[in-house]
C-alpha cells in the first residue's frame, strides 16, 4: 500500500471515530437538553398555577372537594389538581416522569411534573403536563441534519487530507521517478536536487546521489577490472596455445603425449572461449556497443542458418522457415546475430536425429513476434527457473559449454529492449519467443 493511501485510511480511521464519539456525545446531549427544556417549561407553569389558586373558578372547584382538570384544545397541555387525603404522608419534592395519557381517546407521550402543596389547610397534589410529539419530531430533525452535517464534513475533510497528503508527498513521488525510474545508465545519473521543503525528503535525495555516486565508482572499477582480465588472462591463454601447437609439431612427440596436449588445447580453447562470452555479457550490459545498424531479421535468420548448416544436416534435421514479414530495425547486427545464432544453436544441440526447428514470425500492432521451436529433449519447470543464470545448464556429456549462452541472449535482448520468452516441456521441445515492440522500426 502506498503511503499516501496509508495516510488518507490513518485520517479516515481516526475522523471517522472522532465524528461517531463527537456524534454520539451531541444525540445524548440533544436528549438531556430537550428533558431539561420541558422540565424547566413545567416549573414556570407550576409558579402560575399556584399564583392563580384564588381564582374564583378554580376556587369554587377546591371548596368543593373537587379534582380540577384542563387542557388545551390539541391535547398538547394538561392541569390536574387532586385534593390528598389528611392522612397522605406529605411530600414536597418536586417529580418528572415521562407517561402515556389518554385524554378523550386521543393517546400522547407527555413530560409529566408532580406537586403537592398545601392550600387553606388542605393538601393537593398538581400535575402538569406537556407532550412531546413536538419535541420529539424537533429532535429528529435536528439528529437529521446534524448527521447530514457530519457526513459532509467527513467527506470534505477526507478530500482534503488526500489532497494535502498528495501535494507533501510529491517530492517523493518525484525523487523515486527521477533518481530510481529513469536511470538507465550510471554515468547520465541525474544529481540535481529536488525542491521541497520536508527535511525527510531533501535526506532521502542526498542519501541518493551519495549512493549512486559510491555505486559509479564500483562501476567505472568494474569496467577497469574487466579491462585487465581481458588483458591479463586472453594474452596468456593464446601464449599457451601457441606453446602447445608447436609442440605437436615435434617428431619425437610419442602417441600419448599428443593426446595430453589436444586435450589441454581443448581445455584451454574452453577457457578461451568462457572469458570471451563473459567479457562481451560484460560490455552488452554496459552498454559498451553501439545501436546504429539497419537490421533485417530475415537476412540474419539466413546467415545463421548458413553458418549452422553443417550441424543441422549433420543431425538430419528438418528446418522450416516460415518467416513471411520483412521486419526491419536499427541495433547491432553482430549482436543480434549472436543472440540467434545461440537460440538456433541451441535448438540444434538439444534436438533429436531427425527431429525439427521451426521458425517462424508474426506482425501485430503491439510488435513483431519471431518464434523458434524445435521437437528435441526440453526441459523441466525446475531448470527453466534458472534458465537464464550464468553457469546454469544442464549437464550433457557429449556436448560442450559453460551455460552462458542464454545468459548471452538475455543480455543482449535486454540491451535491444527485447523481451524473451521461453516454454519447454520435458521430451516434447523447446519453444524461445522475441517480442521486438513496435518503437524499435
Amino acid at each position: 500500500m502506498k503511503l499516501q493511501a496509508k495516510f488518507a485510511l490513518y485520517n479516515a480511521v481516526t475522523k471517522v471515530t472522532v465524528i461517531l464519539v463527537l456524534g454520539l456525545i451531541i444525540l445524548l446531549s440533544i436528549e438531556k437538553i430537550s428533558s431539561n427544556h420541558l422540565d424547566n417549561r413545567l416549573k414556570r407553569k407550576r409558579l402560575k398555577v399556584i399564583e392563580n389558586l384564588n381564582a374564583n373558578e378554580i376556587d369554587s372547584l377546591i371548596r368543593n372537594q373537587q379534582s380540577f382538570t384542563d387542557y388545551n384544545i390539541l391535547k398538547e397541555e394538561f392541569i390536574v389538581l387532586t385534593i390528598l387525603p389528611p392522612e397522605a404522608k406529605p411530600d414536597k419534592t418536586l417529580k418528572f416522569t415521562t407517561e402515556t395519557r389518554q385524554i378523550e381517546g386521543e393517546t400522547e407521550i407527555y413530560r409529566i411534573l408532580n406537586d403537592q402543596f398545601v392550600y387553606n389547610g388542605t393538601r393537593y397534589r398538581l400535575e402538569l403536563g406537556e407532550t412531546m410529539t413536538a419535541v420529539d419530531a424537533l429532535k429528529n430533525t435536528i439528529r437529521f441534519y446534524m448527521l447530514v452535517v457530519l457526513v459532509i464534513a467527513l467527506f470534505i475533510t477526507l478530500i482534503t487530507d488526500y489532497a494535502f497528503a498528495r501535494i507533501i508527498l510529491k517530492p517523493f513521488y518525484k525523487i523515486i521517478d527521477q533518481k530510481i525510474n529513469r536511470v538507465n545508465d550510471l554515468m547520465q545519473y541525474d544529481y540535481s536536487g529536488i525542491t521541497t521543503s520536508t527535511t525527510d525528503f531533501k535526506m532521502l535525495n542526498e542519501s541518493l546521489d551519495s549512493l549512486m555516486k559510491k555505486i559509479s565508482n564500483l562501476f567505472l572499477q568494474e569496467k577497469q577490472f574487466i579491462a585487465n582480465v581481458s588483458h591479463e588472462l586472453l594474452t596468456p591463454i593464446s601464449v599457451l596455445s601457441s606453446r602447445l601447437e608447436n609442440m605437436l609439431g615435434s617428431e619425437t612427440l610419442t602417441h600419448i603425449h599428443e593426446q595430453k596436449i589436444y586435450a589441454s588445447l581443448k581445455t584451454l580453447n574452453r577457457l578461451k572461449a568462457t572469458v570471451n562470452s563473459l567479457l562481451l555479457i560484460s560490455k552488452v550490459e554496459n552498454e559498451q556497443y553501439l545501436k546504429s545498424d539497419h537490421i533485417r531479421i530475415g537476412e540474419e535468420l539466413d546467415d545463421v542458418y548458413e553458418s549452422l548448416e553443417d550441424r543441422i544436416t549433420g543431425k538430419h534435421l528438418t528446418y522450416n522457415n516460415l518467416i513471411k514479414h520483412d521486419f526491419t530495425f536499427t541495433g547491432n547486427k553482430t549482436l543480434i546475430h549472436i543472440l540467434l545464432v545461440n537460440i538456433v544453436n541451441n535448438a540444434v544441440k538439444y534436438n533429436l536425429n531427425y527431429g525439427e526447428i521451426t521458425v517462424k514470425d508474426e506482425l501485430t500492432p503491439d510488435g513483431y513476434i519471431l518464434t523458434i521451436s524445435d521437437k528435441g529433449t526440453g526441459m523441466d519447470d525446475e531448470i527453466l527457473k534458472h534458465l537464464f543464470n550464468r553457469f546454469s545448464r544442464e549437464n550433457y556429456d557429449h556436448e560442450e559449454g559453460m551455460g552462458l549462452g542464454l545468459a548471452i541472449v538475455k543480455s543482449i535482448a535486454h540491451f535491444h529492449h527485447v523481451l524473451v520468452n521461453v516454454e519447454s516441456e520435458k521430451e516434447k521441445g523447446t519453444t524461445v519467443t522475441l517480442y521486438f515492440p513496435s518503437g524499435l522500426h
